[in-house]
């Protein structure tokens, strides 16, 4: 199984010409001093740029740099999706593809892949969402539905908060992803396994990140007390009281599943680099990116039905709240750097608005709390994985 380091570019298809749009991911500086949180060592892909030949071919240049902590050689690999990112199932020939393409390419600048996208067995016309991986061994790739978060800095309303680069699951967890790893559906809107997981605690979402993990072959992220990372190992009533979330500890550097902290999630809902500033997450419309209490007719509804925000995340206003890491505390002033709550505190956060709330719970900066051990029909979590 592979690390995979990606970007993302719009192509437009029709007359012949396509317009795009695109970003990279920036290559590391090494020193001495170590990010807290990120430690880089799968492949970075950096400087992307793409053009279509304008000589009526539809040849596509893609120039981009490509750097490996290892020095290892990487395979480079690429596919499309057709309908905003929910899925990447298109993939090129390739016998239509030539230059920095393929197996056991070495770390160096100003790469160059060709592909004869007017060769194609498949008609191209309307957009198109394009991703390239670059692969070096070092471990298992992240889910499909997983989408990097490229670091960067924002105001919370109180300070400036730098996040380092994390990958984050686009989707609220649904019930069939929960029932897969914890033999069980919880949900008090069941019947339909592609609506979100409800009725879950944060004591929940810390056992499944963990599970989870273990089954992936991922290091779990939490352990309890002095008992280690396997919730099997717990003991017995660690998840009844609600004193006892103070007992769990978060490996920042592990590679498995967690909980996103509070200033991940606002990065993320606000839609990162790429925030437009809006009220909710993806718009100032907040019919048009949430199920809450005056659309959503007393229920959840299947994740993704809504407009995706800047990021391509889904549901991060209404639906369902959302558990987060942190401790429920005030923020802090001055400037943070990956920040990760309070020290100390009764409750734990959650974020998002919900199907049962109104438009004001539903905004980025909006904020709730309760005890590790509650859970509701408007409860949930998403996950997410530290950059490699």
């Amino acid at each position: 199984m592979k690390t995979a380091m990606l970007f993302c570019i719009l192509f437009m298809f029709g007359s012949g010409l396509m317009a795009l749009t695109g970003y990279g991911t920036t290559a590391p500086v090494i020193n001495d001093t170590v990010d807290p949180i990120l430690s880089i060592t799968a492949p970075v892909v950096s400087n992307v740029s793409a053009s279509q030949r304008t000589d009526g071919s539809k040849i596509v240049d893609i120039y981009y740099d490509l750097y490996d902590a290892n020095a290892e050689l990487c395979d480079i690999t690429f596919k499309l999706s057709a309908n905003d990112g929910a899925s990447y199932d298109i993939i090129p020939s390739p016998a239509n593809l030539s230059g920095d393409f393929g197996d056991d390419l070495p770390s160096g600048t100003n790469k160059h892949i060709i592909w004869n996208a007017g060769a194609e067995s498949f008609g191209l016309d309307g957009s198109y969402l394009y991703r390239v991986y670059a692969d070096d061994g070092s471990s298992p790739p992240m889910p499909e539905n997983f989408i990097l978060v490229e670091g960067g800095t924002f105001n919370n309303g109180t300070s400036d908060v730098t996040i380092s680069s994390f990958y984050i699951d686009k989707y609220e967890l649904t019930q069939s992803g929960y029932q897969a790893v914890m033999g069980e559906n919880p949900s008090h809107f069941s019947g339909n396994l592609d609506r979100p997981v409800e009725q879950v605690s944060w004591f929940n979402a810390i056992e499944y990140c963990n599970r989870r993990s273990v089954l992936e072959g991922l290091t779990p992220c939490y352990s309890y007390s002095t008992y280690g990372t396997n919730p099997d190992d717990w003991p017995s009533g660690w998840n009844t009281r609600y004193s006892n979330h103070t007992n769990v500890n978060c490996n920042w550097t592990a590679n498995g599943y967690r909980l996103p902290t509070e200033m991940e999630w606002m990065f993320a809902a606000k839609g990162g680099n790429q925030s437009q500033g809006y009220t909710y997450s993806g718009s100032n419309t907040i019919a048009d990116v949430a199920w809450y209490y005056s659309n959503s007719g007393s229920r959840t509804h299947d994740v993704g039905e809504k407009t995706a925000n800047e990021l391509g995340t889904f549901d991060m206003s209404g639906n369902v709240w959302e558990w987060v890491w942190d401790i429920y505390g005030s923020y802090p002033s001055g400037s943070q750097t990956n920040p990760t709550g309070a020290n100390s505190g009764s409750y734990r956060v959650l974020r998002g608005g919900s199907w049962l709330y109104g438009a004001d719970y539903c905004t980025v900066s909006g904020r709730s709390f309760d005890y590790a051990t509650f859970s509701f029909s408007n409860f949930c979590f998403r996950c997410v994985r530290v950059s490699p």
